[in-house]
């Protein structure tokens, strides 16, 4: 049984996958001092929760964080006894090499939303993803990365706001009534909504111009539902993309050892 490990900058998730299907996916903070002991603990007691009774004897990685990693692996090796893949990393194969500058380290994140993107929906794809930060990831015909954009967060941007002009609260992120706010939370609101399906739709029909051929958007992260009420942004959104991916690279590892 496979456990897919996703480390992002603010949350980690965890999902069993069992060849077919995922059996269970679970969602913590990310924390760089957390022990394999505690992550063993955590996760034992959820899936015990669940009465899921499997045995897990392998184990995929993305980090964004690299302090991460050590726990992680250290997880794996002393409660599933397994030595884990890490994307990215020399001996983690993927379908097919990314095609960017020389010498430039392409996120984990972006490599496993490729994979999976491309493994669902071929390829010419623009990947929206709505994390920490905002990426768009650019698919080649051939399912190959090819570079991208990287913009700040939706929740990175409403944080940098309220610190920066103490007098604006925080709010929460929701599609508005209409786009004149009449107060401050429903112009914070307003701005960050709409300015950022602005900045989807201006960014991707940049690149579809600039690639000049068609191309299929597909979103992910949390967010991603929220803004697909905004516009027509997206042609697909799927939610567990990035573990799809995971366990895509981790069948081609398997089949190519």
């Amino acid at each position: 049984m496979l456990l897919a490990i996703d480390c992002g900058n603010t949350n980690t998730v965890f999902s069993v996958w069992d060849g077919q299907q995922f059996l269970g996916t679970w969602r913590t903070s990310t924390e760089w001092q957390r022990t394999a002991d505690q992550y063993f603990v955590w996760l034992s007691t959820l899936m015990a929760a669940r009465k899921l009774d499997v045995t897990i004897d392998e184990v995929i990685i993305s980090s964004t964080v690299p302090r991460v990693v050590f726990n992680l692996r250290v997880l794996s090796d002393r409660y599933f006894n397994c030595r884990p893949l890490v994307v990215g990393k020399p001996d983690c194969l993927l379908p097919v090499d990314p095609r960017v500058d020389a010498g430039t380290a392409v996120g984990p994140d972006r490599l496993v939303n490729t994979a999976g993107a491309f493994d669902r929906h071929g390829g010419n794809l623009i990947v929206v993803d709505f994390g920490t930060a905002t990426t768009f990831d650019v698919v080649d015909d051939d399912g190959a990365y090819v570079g991208g954009v990287i913009a700040p967060g939706v929740n990175t941007s409403l944080e940098a706001l309220h610190s920066a002009a103490a007098a604006l609260p925080h709010v929460d992120v929701t599609k508005p009534q209409q786009v004149i706010g009449t107060n401050t939370v429903a112009c914070m609101q307003s701005g960050i909504f709409w300015g950022y399906v602005g900045l989807v739709r201006g960014v991707c029909d940049r690149i579809v111009g600039e690639r000049d051929r068609p191309m299929r958007i597909i979103g992910t992260g949390g967010l991603a539902s929220l803004f697909a009420q905004g516009d027509v942004l997206f042609d697909k959104v799927e939610d567990d993309l990035t573990m799809h991916g995971l366990t895509v690279i981790h069948k081609f590892n398997k089949e190519n050892a």
